[in-house]
């Protein structure tokens, strides 16, 4: 019998998360701190209008962009919110979470051989949507000293003739890294200059702790070379609703939702209509998180300047990105020993890209009790390290 699958598909390694999670719910007494999912639930209101969708019959298809009263809400928050003004009938295309819009927009954007750059350390699908859309990644490793931040030079040094589009994955998961609007624009002529397009996920927007984000779809030039991603998952808590959108120039978003068209249909119905509640009614919600998020993220830096474990100090997502460095074990095996010995989990860094060696990720979309048991099952184990 012939080989009935892809070699491009097998190829593909599965996400290096995931792995670990599926031993801690086999194990008893194991606790987690590596899931990217807020322990919040999601906001009342929002809940109740699905289920007063549902009550309703509100269960067809929508268009395939999404509703038009949510497009036009999206439209609303993000001018509020990030000075980005966008056409909803023509620049807006809702999808089944931010994961959809980022595999849509590169298969949309990119033929064989063109390179697509990807920032490392980084979410875990920016890789393979780029080879599943015959793109080729081109990896550019962020460093520690400059706190994972992309710089001018680093982007200069990755760009070929071939290079077609930027990934921006800020604020970043793993690191919790967040770039400045002063930052961003140091990049701005170059990805001008050598004609560059733009993916920026900001699926962790809503969620930063010294200042406002700053889109770089929102700076001069840029908002015609930019597909600006985001959703509903992170800020506000919505993670199992599955719903995302992309915004950009109409002549990519149509080509988006042409694809969306054939593979997907539409996003879920009631969730869409929820949505329209949360963006209209929740900000003082996504305060209050923002606000439990910040205080656990403090938590944790000051619990391991105690501990003598390194770790720049993030200012976005849910994450932050220790070094392991000092203890003589590569990520892997950290994360396996202090999964075996003490049953706490966290993702080794390497699964966000080989330069993630040496630091793990753990997230804060936990309580403080959790953070507490977790970090003291971290000192335990350290200590039998020393």
């Amino acid at each position: 019998m012939r080989n009935p699958l892809s070699q491009k598909i097998t190829g593909i390694q599965p996400s290096g998360i995931r792995k670990f999670f599926d031993v801690v719910s086999e194990m008893p007494d194991a606790i987690s701190l590596g899931v990217g999912e807020p322990d919040f639930d999601t906001p009342w209101n929002v809940r109740e209008e699905g289920i007063y969708a549902l009550e309703k019959g509100r269960t067809f298809y929508t268009s395939n962009a999404g509703l038009k009263e949510l497009r036009e809400e999206i439209c609303n928050y993000l001018a509020r919110k990030m000075d980005l003004h966008y056409d909803p009938i023509k620049e807006v295309l809702v999808t089944v979470g931010g994961s959809e819009a980022i595999d849509v927009a590169l298969r949309c954007m990119c033929d064989p051989g063109d390179e697509v750059l990807i920032p490392q350390p980084s979410y875990v699908s920016y890789l393979p949507c780029a080879v599943m859309a015959d793109a080729k990644p081109v990896i550019i490793e962020l460093k520690e000293e400059n706190e994972f931040k992309l710089t001018k030079e680093e982007l200069l040094a990755s760009i070929t003739d071939k290079t077609k589009v930027l990934v921006m994955p800020f604020p970043n998961n793993p690191t919790g890294a967040v770039m400045t609007r002063e930052e961003l624009e140091e990049l701005v002529p170059v990805i001008i200059e050598k004609d560059i397009f733009v993916i920026s996920d900001e699926i962790y927007s809503a969620l930063t702790y010294n200042g406002e984000h700053c889109s770089i779809g929102s700076l001069s030039g840029m908002k015609e070379r930019t597909i600006v991603i985001n959703g509903f998952s992170k800020a506000f808590a919505m993670t199992g609703w599955r719903l995302g959108y992309a915004c950009g120039p109409k002549e990519i978003i149509s080509q988006m939702t042409k694809l969306h068209q054939y593979a997907i249909m539409c996003a879920p119905t009631n969730s869409q209509f929820a949505a329209v509640e949360a963006l209209k009614n929740c900000d003082m919600e996504v305060e209050k998180m923002v606000t439990a998020y910040d205080q656990r993220r403090r938590y944790l830096m000051h619990a391991f300047k105690e501990m003598g474990i390194d770790c720049f100090e993030p200012f976005g997502a849910f994450y932050v990105f220790p070094s392991i460095k000092k203890f003589g074990l590569t990520s892997e095996e950290f994360a396996n020993r202090l999964l075996r010995e003490q049953k706490l989990a966290v993702v080794p860094g390497t699964a966000f890209g080989d330069c993630g060696e040496g630091f793990l990720r753990i997230s804060y979309a936990y309580s403080i009790d959790n953070l507490k048991e977790g970090l003291e099952r971290i000192e335990k184990f350290i200590n039998t390290l020393k």
